[in-house]
């Protein structure tokens, strides 16, 4: 039955399956670990996070609501049919098999059960954990059409129920104060772009993007099917489910800032969380935690199988959902025993090149409208951003690569023409160079036709 709206019910469902879908990982162990670094900048550092951990999503969301699209695909043609099917499968495999779905595997077990293993151990258990992990998050992602059940109505409550409970305790009995709290060197001077910055690491608004698909698809389920509809309901979903990560995302910022009354600043907030689980729940705190772990990991994992099997049925029509939800499965239980801290460090240069093309990717179909959606404006902005996205990923790869000739002749090129490269943002003029030169391009040409 064709519907003219939501009700607020199906907001708030929609709204917190959206939440679960976001919510993983990365999501609790990189506000924790800012907060440690950032000592008594927290606010400061938090606010930089929060732009790229929910702002960008928000963003990200919103864009595929007024596209009138169903996800990043259609979005990308924009740019040239080639460019979207690189850009899609990229991004796909980068939140996909690669990178954050091993990851929610890894945060899961380094958390809950490295702390009770030896490393002769962990070899067979890791393993064994990691087929169980993907197993169970197949099972349920089997059935896409029951994703708002399985995450909105169920697993993303028993979440916040978990983790407010740690969150609680910690700001009754906080372990110390913030505004005298040591700031490590890297947040001493802008604090603001450097926690701007680590909010890339949640992959948020690649996730955004993504999960697209998923939204569109629900709310066409619940009856919503035409197109202004669908973006006005997926704004109201989306500003629930952002406003209450922002809320999580500070809550765990300064409660990481205050556990320094107690610990030193961890390896990864990962570690952190546990230290901080443990100091109020005792051996009882590292059960609730692992559990918060767990289910937090496990329903972000089915969404992003979800999101990968549905585009990329829709890349390659041929195949059946079932085979690419079981092949991205297999690979990132493969990919999972290669152990979180190597996951971070290979993933950094990868996001910092993929990052700003999705960020420009959004910003431009937001908007599209006003340059008629023309595809010079897209090429020459995506052009001029991945050049210096490239640069930006060279200088962000791991030691033994960045201390190559090679490397360390493109870091120079950063070094000596882009402003911002030393803080990582050195695709931000380049874009706006490329933004202005494909808009008197477009002006010239004329602007009468639609080009899309």
């Amino acid at each position: 039955m064709m519907k003219n709206k939501l009700t607020i019910k199906e907001n708030i469902f929609i709204g917190s399956m959206l939440f679960g879908l976001f919510f993983g990982a990365g999501n609790l162990i990189f506000p924790i670990h800012l907060g440690q670094t950032a000592g008594a900048h927290v606010f400061t550092a938090n606010l930089g996070f929060l732009i790229t951990a929910i702002g960008l999503p928000f963003l990200g969301i919103i864009a595929i609501g007024v596209s009138k699209t169903n996800g990043i695909f259609e979005i990308s043609s924009r740019v040239s049919k080639i460019y979207a099917y690189l850009f899609t499968i990229g991004l796909y495999l980068v939140i996909g098999p690669f990178f954050a779905l091993p990851r929610l595997a890894t945060t899961s077990y380094e958390i809950a059960f490295s702390p009770f293993i030896s490393p002769v151990q962990a070899k067979f258990v890791l393993p064994i954990f990691s087929i169980l992990f993907f197993l169970v998050a197949w099972f349920f992602a089997r059935k896409p059409s029951k994703i708002l059940d399985y995450i909105g109505k169920f697993l993303n409550p028993v979440f916040l129920v978990l983790l407010g409970i740690v969150v609680l305790l910690a700001f009754i009995h906080p372990m110390g104060g913030v505004s005298h709290a040591p700031v490590s060197a890297q947040y001493k001077e802008g604090a603001l772009l450097k926690g701007f910055i680590d909010g890339y690491n949640t992959l948020d608004a690649l996730a955004s993007l993504a999960f697209g698909i998923i939204i569109v698809t629900t709310i066409k389920k619940l009856g919503v099917t035409h197109p202004n509809t669908i973006a006005k309901e997926t704004f109201k979903s989306g500003t629930i489910s952002i406003v209450g990560m922002g809320l999580i995302y500070s809550l765990l910022a300064i409660m990481g800032t205050m556990s320094l009354g107690n610990f030193k600043v961890s390896e990864n907030g990962g570690i952190a969380l546990a230290q901080i689980a443990q100091h109020y729940l005792g051996d009882y705190g590292i059960i609730v935690l692992s559990l918060i772990i767990v289910v937090a990991c496990l329903k972000t994992a089915i969404g992003l199988i979800t999101a990968f099997s549905e585009t990329f049925t829709e890349l390659f029509p041929k195949q059946k959902y079932i085979m690419f939800a079981t092949v991205v499965s297999v690979l990132a239980c493969i990919f999972a025993n290669v152990g979180l801290t190597k996951i971070i460090m290979y993933s950094t240069p990868v996001l910092m090149f993929i990052y700003p093309l999705a960020i420009t990717l959004i910003l431009l179909t937001l908007a599209s409208p006003l340059f008629n959606h023309s595809k010079i404006v897209y090429r020459f902005i995506t052009f001029f951003t991945m050049i210096a996205a490239f640069i930006d990923g060279v200088k962000a790869s791991p030691e033994f690569f960045v201390k190559t000739s090679f490397a360390r002749f493109i870091i120079s090129l950063g070094e000596k023409y882009l402003p911002f490269f030393t803080i990582g943002m050195g695709w931000i003029i380049p874009a706006l160079i490329g933004f202005i030169i494909g808009l008197i391009v477009f002006k010239v040409r004329g602007s009468k036709q639609p080009q899309s």
